[in-house]
């Protein structure tokens, strides 16, 4: 593995996992009232994006990571129309 590779393999990780704290907060409270519908549309869009220009690349840190991201935010998003249109709290 190259130095280059392994430097996106790290950001990869590290930015992925910043999302795991918010989906286990919203998988175990249900509470999506602080969630912006428009900001979790828009950023699970341009995951999306960016998985499908990892593949095109081959570049697969950013494929694993956006794929994981992508799960995640979309799982987030998810909840946020289920539970948000229910005003569950």
């Amino acid at each position: 593995m190259s130095t280059t590779e392994l430097i996106g393999y790290v950001a990869a990780f590290l930015t992925t996992c910043s999302f795991v704290p918010q989906a286990l907060h919203t998988f175990r409270t249900r509470d999506v009232r602080g969630i912006s519908l428009g900001m979790y549309s828009v950023f699970t869009a341009g995951v999306a994006l960016w998985l499908v220009y990892g593949v095109v690349l081959a570049a697969w840190p950013i494929v694993v990571a956006n794929a994981i991201t992508l799960a995640l935010a979309g799982t987030i998003l998810g909840m946020k129309l289920v539970y948000g249109a229910r005003g569950h709290r």
